[in-house]
């Protein structure tokens, strides 16, 4: 079933890289499970990947590396959603990549909020368990925007990341950060080494792993990310 949905976007808090959206008290009757379409106003791409139980439901917003697409930033999570009990959600840039990467907050911004808006009035999420996390430009992305909404977002993902656009910061969001150390797309020198003594001097609890490989997101990585994201052991 492809879901439908629109809201009046808020363009000077888009502008400004925040999210509006926020869980609800109380949800319309759902019970559409598995990976599921949404079409948002604007052509806006998004997937919600549901599981088959665990109300409420830890929640992760997925984002994708330039030229990617809402299917590419679920894809290294699909695997655990039904192990792990988790609510995923991966919303496509509008552009070759994020806006603020481009020329400043804006249209994704308003996708994001949109999709954010229908998840949380369908279905009930845990909100000390909500994350956002992303690949590449999409980690990055996920950074700036997990920064200036750490009201709204407990956790940070992010796989190789390369940078952060700078906007004024909310809350005090934990952070997982991993990076290949032959990474050839996004050097670990010139990216996370400089980033994460950075996030921690800012104050940020940091949870840091290089690992042996490339500008990817393995299985065993993602994988921890998700365990480190519930606070369960391996």
């Amino acid at each position: 079933m492809t879901y439908h949905w629109s809201q009046t976007p808020n363009n000077q808090a888009a502008a400004q890289g925040r999210l509006l959206a926020r869980p609800a008290s109380s949800i319309e009757e759902t019970s559409q499970t598995g990976l599921l379409p949404l079409e948002l106003s604007g052509g806006c791409d998004a997937l919600l990947a549901a599981p088959a139980s665990y109300q409420p439901m830890p929640f992760i917003l997925m984002l994708h590396g330039a030229g990617g697409t809402a299917r590419a930033a679920i894809t290294p999570l699909l695997p655990f959603i039904e192990e792990l009990g988790v609510l995923v959600l991966a919303v496509g840039s509008r552009e070759q990549t994020w806006d603020a990467l481009l020329d400043g907050y804006g249209p994704d911004v308003s996708c994001i909020d949109q999709a954010l808006a229908y998840t949380f009035r369908h279905y009930s999420v845990d909100p000390s368990h909500l994350a956002i996390g992303g690949f590449s430009d999409g980690a990055s992305y996920a950074l700036s925007l997990g920064l200036i909404n750490g009201d709204l977002f407990r956790q940070i993902l992010a796989f190789s990341p390369g940078f952060i656009v700078q906007g004024k910061r909310h809350g005090s969001p934990s952070i997982y950060v991993s990076h290949g150390t032959h990474d050839t797309v996004l050097p670990i020198h010139l990216c996370s080494r400089r980033l994460v003594p950075q996030l921690q001097r800012w104050g940020y609890d940091v949870h840091y792993h290089e690992f042996d490989g490339t500008h990817t997101i393995p299985l065993p990585i993602a994988r921890e990310a998700a365990i480190w994201f519930l606070g369960r052991k391996q």
